[in-house]
């Protein structure tokens, strides 16, 4: 037998143990690039971020060979700064965030859409401020913000904004997501409000407040934002995304597996998998906000086109900085990944 047998041989065996790896879910050339991943996320325990809980506590990272390291900051912007200075590679935060890092020269690439209304409710303190009549009353105020800079303070500059007020008009105040918040509010440190649920309707039930401005439906979105408004995402840098495409779609594969999970889940499937402290002492509260809040859920994980153009406008209207800025949108989401993902996961 020639060397050129044994050439051919070794090809046809090559591909049929490739055809072999594949059809057993370990395809060498998928192989991880980084399957140590760090994800940031600003207030893990709100209803914004369930999908990357339930592909945490479900196990769908691992699945996917993923080694996921979760850290939680006080809000969006917190987690953004973790990953602009390298101790996250990924962050589940808001899709507004990378038309911001582009207009600072930083391209931020969203690749899941976990949220497809921002569920963030603002309101107004009936303890200091019984009398409101409208926007125009806040001047002066303290809003309380999960952390400044984060999406909770852009949609209430989005709302001072259609009221006439600059965010300069008045006081953010950090404070969080869960007990803080509420302690923020009751103790009468702050006159208003931009969070999201569970804690808003802890609030609402109590008739603390009296809300202003509520994104937690696809109705009140288009409302308030003239379009769909894309909401929580998975972002990671446009390098990162080029550098670990395996590893980006493994982490899409996962979350979108998530997202269909929570279609077809009811409240107590859910209760079941969250950890206990998520529900805040309050279980069937929890579930009460859940049903407020489920239809703002991605299914798929897909952006919908005019989504990316209804959050550059709305963040032009408090932020002059962007209006004289060319943002390329097309670079700050992208679908293909949860394409893919729709694909494995029916």
């Amino acid at each position: 037998m020639n060397k050129t047998f044994w050439k051919q041989f070794a090809i046809a065996l090559g591909l049929f143990l490739l055809g072999y790896l594949t059809f057993n879910g370990k395809l060498f050339a998928q192989t991880l690039e980084k399957p140590k991943v760090s994800i940031a996320v600003g207030g893990k325990n709100l209803f914004y971020y369930l999908p990357l809980t339930i592909a945490e506590q479900l196990g769908y990272f691992k699945d996917e060979g993923l080694q996921v390291e979760i850290s939680d900051f006080a809000g969006g912007a917190k987690a953004l700064q973790a990953l602009v200075g390298g101790s996250a590679d990924v962050v589940s935060g808001a899709y507004e965030h990378t038309i911001n890092m582009q207009a600072k020269g930083q391209i931020i690439t969203a690749f899941v859409l976990q949220g497809r209304a921002p569920q963030i409710v603002l309101g107004v303190s009936n303890k200091t401020m019984p009398n409101y009549k409208g926007i125009g009353d806040l001047k002066g105020k303290k809003i309380g913000v999960t952390a400044p800079g984060s999406s909770t303070n852009m949609m209430a500059n989005f709302v001072l904004a259609k009221g006439g007020l600059k965010p300069t008009d008045v006081s953010f105040i950090g404070v969080g997501t869960s007990a803080g918040a509420l302690s923020a509010m009751r103790s009468g440190q702050i006159d208003a409000m931009a969070n999201l649920d569970p804690v808003v309707t802890m609030l609402q039930q109590k008739n603390e407040i009296r809300v202003v401005a509520d994104t937690r439906t696809l109705k009140d979105t288009n409302d308030i934002f003239g379009g769909p408004m894309p909401a929580a995402t998975l972002y990671a840098s446009e390098a990162f995304l080029k550098k670990n495409p395996n590893t980006a779609q493994a982490l899409a594969n996962a979350m979108v597996r998530a997202l269909k999970w929570l279609q077809k889940a009811g409240p107590s499937d859910i209760v079941k998998v969250v950890p206990e402290s998520y529900l805040l002492g309050d279980r069937a509260l929890y579930l009460e906000a859940f049903m407020k809040v489920r239809e703002a859920i991605s299914p798929d994980g897909v952006f919908p086109a005019e989504g990316p153009a209804t959050a550059l406008k709305a963040l032009q209207a408090f932020e002059p900085d962007l209006a004289g800025k060319q943002i390329d949108l097309s670079r700050t989401f992208t679908n293909d990944l949860v394409k893919k993902a729709n694909a494995k996961y029916k």
